[in-house]
């Protein structure tokens, strides 16, 4: 009786630890693909900014859109800011959100009253604080492997 019992606390110890460590295996994946979708939705409105910007000027409706974009992705990072953080990850997790304190400063100052100012907006460093941004990719894709 006292092998077989002592052999269930083995094995349940055993599962214990294997679900723990399959646990951290899914934060770990899911931190990942958190961070990167944050990433790719920074790096395409960087991509799309540019034209937007140009036909701003001229086109309200475009103007709009681009506010709209704006105050999206501030609550984007506002939120994501707030995630939850495997331990592997918080060094990498801290730097991204510095930078995207930063930019949540920049937007702040191009978008007054709730409304875009489109000079302001074309003055900023938005995109190359984007750029920064991005190139975190490479260590946050490498904590998934």
């Amino acid at each position: 009786m006292r092998k077989s019992m002592l052999l269930f606390v083995v094995l349940s110890s055993m599962m214990i630890g294997a679900c723990s460590f399959l646990d951290g295996a899914n934060q770990s994946v899911d931190y990942v693909k958190q961070a990167t979708a944050h990433i790719n939705k920074l790096s395409t409105f960087a991509e799309e900014a540019p034209q937007l910007i140009k036909d701003a000027a001229t086109n309200p409706e475009t103007k709009q859109k681009l506010e709209d974009q704006l105050l999206a992705l501030k609550t984007e990072i506002e939120q994501f800011n707030l995630k939850s953080v495997p331990a592997f990850a918080k060094d990498i997790h801290q730097q991204l959100v510095e930078k995207n304190k930063v930019l949540l400063d920049e937007i702040n100052q191009v978008v007054v009253n709730g409304h875009l100012v489109l000079d302001k907006l074309q003055n900023s460093q938005i995109l190359a604080t984007i750029t920064d941004i991005t190139g975190l990719i490479n260590r946050i894709s490498n904590l998934g492997s």
